[in-house]
């Protein structure tokens, strides 16, 4: 008797090598994703990275909607599959080396041509998923457990090609993986020429991302407008791209995303001169080491060790650096650059730990005299810390009240910040330690600050700096001596317990009721918690429009909040972008809803679901980014967690809807296995917190 096969069961794939192309193609997805966030912090700025999401959303929903025009099945169609795959492991290329020439202009023209250039290879991946899905659906809850389970291996695989290939190399990465999804679906439509252009495509990427690692054939030559020159040193980890070049004094120095600098302290520690002594005391960081000579200190973002200097030449003996990006601690200070800065972070009074600062406070059971941190920001990836939208988990109330917790009886907080005229950085210092002096018993605020300025002349532009001095006690007459003292060198005084004169420090400081100065204050300079820590967004929200509208492109304002701008421009090209991906279907397809009972209901509620995925997840990332101490474990971690968790649950889905419990008793197995996964990953953050 000859059996009749449906037209269904006729086109049934192999199921494992259909899960496995829809694993390697949405795992290529979020490699290119993630490895576009680290490319744009560098190309434009920092929040310029959240530009990627927007991106890989848009390209994604415009490649659904394309699926409707592919009414091919079966072989035919797995074979359209391959040739899918295969563009995009090509567009995916030619898109790196398009982003590659960008200058990081940050026009809407150049924005828009950016947003939908980058969206092409997401495009495909969105082509080839919805397509699957659709030839697969007597089994979608697996398929869509495998585009998860991809996704969340693609998370994973993101930080060993970052620390290996840098982000040019993340990308070609995910051109080879796109390449192999192409070979997979060609031997699913039996195309044994198609099969065999896929693994050799594959083979060329491989060799070219080989190639690239040592030759750096592609990679970044123009970066933020300007051209990358004169770089003697450059690597890229999972949260950076460093590079050393020499500076015109002869030194050294450290650029941080192709902007934020620090410079290698070359001093001979042990053979200083009258004028070493002079240059380390008489710059603004060096100011609380008049105050106390000889501190236990710690620096939070040591660098290339110019505080450890400082600290070291004042007569410490117990110094400890502390320096977040592993690049700089140990690759350049104390490998490929340890001679040119005099083996500093070898001496036996320097402790270097690689750790972000604010993490490595919270875990200390010790106190210090001096706790110093000059221009510093939480991460490497946002640069100089100078975009207004960028989170700081080091400017935060809960912070200070840590900090002043880890000084002993006579230490200082030394905080270095940028000068403005009228101030803004320097007085959300003033009032984040009015704040936590207050938290930890100390109600005279007034009395345990004191702010002095460096480069006054420079106060219209860029180098103009304040330095606050909080005394983890009231300054005594002696502190106030020696503060002036120091202030008769070259430095302005802008605000001591005993000096006169009206300003906004002492405005806020004598105010009884804060909320009142900083409600009429022209800048928003309220102290921020952890939940807010945006310690650069200054502008007052009743004036956002009038400042994106008049902002002054020669003035420090420009660069300090030019995400504002920024973020409008963004806003305008997402909304565009948004606006083609919901009118496509009614004008290319003549698509409406069905008219049944309750359709309508749908979107709104794959609305909601989607936001609020988005914002557990956002929520997790900051809550985790303080436990981790590290904004890239914490985003791996989410994401991973999230991933797998939503796989599970679609794989359950089926056996909870038909109740079938010999399956559903897999579901608690695999919850079991997402939450070991978890734990090993923050059991070491958590022991370190512990201890």
């Amino acid at each position: 008797m000859s059996t009749v096969l449906s037209p269904l069961a006729a086109r049934r794939p192999a199921w494992g090598v259909a899960y496995a192309g829809v694993a390697l193609t949405t795992a290529a997805t979020l490699i290119l994703e993630l490895a576009l966030t680290r490319l744009f912090s560098v190309i434009f700025y920092y929040h310029f990275a959240f530009l990627a999401i927007s991106i890989a959303l848009f390209g994604l929903g415009a490649g659904g909607v394309l699926s409707y025009f592919f009414p091919q099945r079966g072989p035919a169609l797995y074979r359209r599959l391959g040739v899918i795959s295969a563009l995009n492991a090509l567009v995916t290329v030619l898109t790196l080396i398009w982003m590659l020439g960008r200058g990081g202009g940050t026009s809407f023209t150049s924005l828009g041509s950016v947003y939908f250039a980058a969206s092409l290879p997401f495009l495909f991946s969105g082509l080839v998923v919805s397509l699957v899905i659709s030839e697969t659906i007597e089994r979608v809850e697996r398929v869509y457990f495998w585009d998860l389970t991809g996704a969340a291996l693609g998370c994973l695989l993101l930080i060993p090609l970052l620390n290996l290939t840098g982000a040019p190399g993340a990308v070609l990465a995910s051109a080879l993986l796109s390449a192999s999804a192409s070979a997979v679906w060609f031997g699913l439509g039996r195309a044994v020429r198609g099969r065999a252009f896929g693994v050799a495509l594959a083979l060329v990427l491989i060799g070219l991302l080989v190639y690239n690692k040592h030759a750096h054939f592609l990679d970044l030559r123009t970066a933020k407008g300007a051209a990358l020159e004169d770089e003697i040193f450059v690597q890229w980890n999972s949260f950076s791209r460093i590079a050393v070049k020499s500076d015109p004094a002869g030194g050294l120095t450290v650029v941080i995303d192709a902007d934020a600098t620090t410079g290698i302290s070359q001093f001979d520690l042990d053979h200083l001169s009258a004028s070493d002594h002079a240059q380390l005391a008489s710059e603004g960081p060096g100011l609380v080491y008049r105050v106390r000579p000889g501190a236990k200190t710690l620096v939070i973002g040591a660098g290339g060790g110019w505080d450890v200097a400082r600290a070291l030449a004042s007569g410490s003996r117990d110094v400890t650096a502390v320096e977040i990006n592993p690049i700089i601690a140990t690759t350049i200070m104390r490998q490929r650059f340890a001679a040119q800065s005099q083996r500093l972070y070898f001496r036996p009074d320097v402790r270097v730990v690689v750790e972000d600062g604010r993490t490595y406070v919270r875990r200390s059971p010790e106190k210090y005299q001096v706790l110093q941190a000059t221009l510093v920001d939480t991460w490497a990836s946002t640069a100089a810390g100078a975009f207004a939208l960028s989170e700081n988990n080091l400017y935060t109330i809960e912070a200070f009240v840590e900090y002043l917790d880890h000084l002993t009886p006579d230490g200082v907080l030394a905080f270095t910040r940028w000068g403005f005229n009228p101030p803004r950085e320097s007085l959300r210092l003033v009032s984040l330690a009015r704040q936590a002096l207050v938290q930890v018993g100390e109600n005279e605020a007034w009395r345990h600050i004191a702010v002095l300025r460096e480069q006054t002349r420079r106060l219209g532009g860029w180098g103009a700096t304040d330095t606050v001095l909080i005394a983890r006690r009231p300054f005594t007459p002696d502190d106030l001596a020696r503060i002036h003292l120091a202030a008769a060198a070259g430095f302005e005084t802008i605000y001591t317990p005993d000096a006169p004169g009206a300003t906004a420090f002492r405005d806020l400081l004598f105010e009884h009721d804060p909320q009142r100065f900083y409600d009429s204050y022209r800048f928003d300079v309220r102290p921020l918690p952890d939940d807010r820590p945006f310690f650069f967004y200054t502008v007052q929200p009743r004036d956002i429009w009038g400042f994106v509208r008049a902002f002054n492109r020669e003035s420090a304002d420009y660069k300090v909040n030019l995400a504002l701008s920024s973020l409008f421009a963004l806003l305008g090209v997402s909304a565009v972008a948004t606006l083609v991906t919901l009118l496509l279907p009614p004008l290319l397809l003549g698509a409406r809803l069905p008219r049944e009972r309750g359709v309508a209901w749908f979107l709104p509620y794959f609305l909601l679901l989607g936001a609020g995925y988005i914002i557990v997840q956002v929520g997790l990332i900051q809550k985790l980014i303080l436990l981790l101490g590290h904004p890239t474990y914490a985003l791996t971690v989410v994401v991973f967690s999230m991933l797998i968790s939503s796989g599970l649950g679609s794989y359950a889905s089926r056996a909870i809807v038909k109740r079938e419990e010999r399956r559903l008793r897999l579901v608690p197995l695999g919850v079991a296995v997402a939450v070991v996964v978890l734990a090993l990953l923050i059991t070491p953050a958590n022991s370190a917190l512990a201890a």
